[in-house]
């Protein structure tokens, strides 16, 4: 407590660094842009424990039963793809952003961070989505859900881009489990 009359030292602001820095220069870019933190928002709450992507790949079993085990795989991989996210998030620990710099616009069911499992279950579900429609979904989905985890300051950088990886290694080999049940009739 300062003497009386002695006024009171503002708190020192550490300026970002790292990766803290590079989420502040994001969120400076992107989140001022009209409907980008609506966006961004409604992509958290879509992938929220993969339900968007299980409910997506639900309906194209039931709209496109001659591809119901491809959409079955596009679910299951989305799925499991959430599940290593939270295993890894577990062993990890890290800790989401919490630099005064950075704005947190959405509330997150835990605070860990590493890996995204939005970025996650969304590659993993764009993946296997996009092999059973036909479409480039990896190209259109990914991005703006990478993005959306940096506008709303929930995860680092580093976070999304391994999210990404583990997703896309989770693909792979739900591809290759799905395609062998398959072969093998099951």
């Amino acid at each position: 407590m300062p003497e009386a009359g002695i006024p009171e030292a503002p708190p020192v602001l550490v300026p970002p660094a790292g990766e803290d820095a590079l989420l502040v220069a994001i969120q400076s870019a992107l989140a001022p842009r009209p409907g980008v933190l609506p966006a961004a928002t409604a992509l958290s709450h879509f992938g929220e424990h993969a339900q968007g992507w299980l409910a997506l790949a639900a309906l194209g079993a039931v709209l496109r039963p001659q591809n119901r085990r491809a959409y079955v795989t596009a679910g299951v991989g989305a799925l499991a793809a959430h599940a290593a996210a939270i295993a890894i998030k577990l062993a990890v620990g890290r800790r989401r952003p919490d630099h005064p710099a950075i704005a947190v616009n959405v509330g997150t069911p835990s605070k860990l961070s590493f890996p995204s499992a939005h970025a996650t279950s969304s590659t993993a579900a764009a993946v296997l989505l996009g092999k059973a429609s036909g479409l480039p979904l990896p190209a259109v989905i990914v991005p703006p859900m990478v993005l959306s985890r940096l506008v709303l300051g929930v995860h680092y950088p580093s976070d999304v881009a391994t999210g990404v990886a583990v997703g896309g290694v989770v693909a792979t080999l739900t591809s290759r489990i799905g395609r062998r049940m398959k072969e093998s009739g099951s």
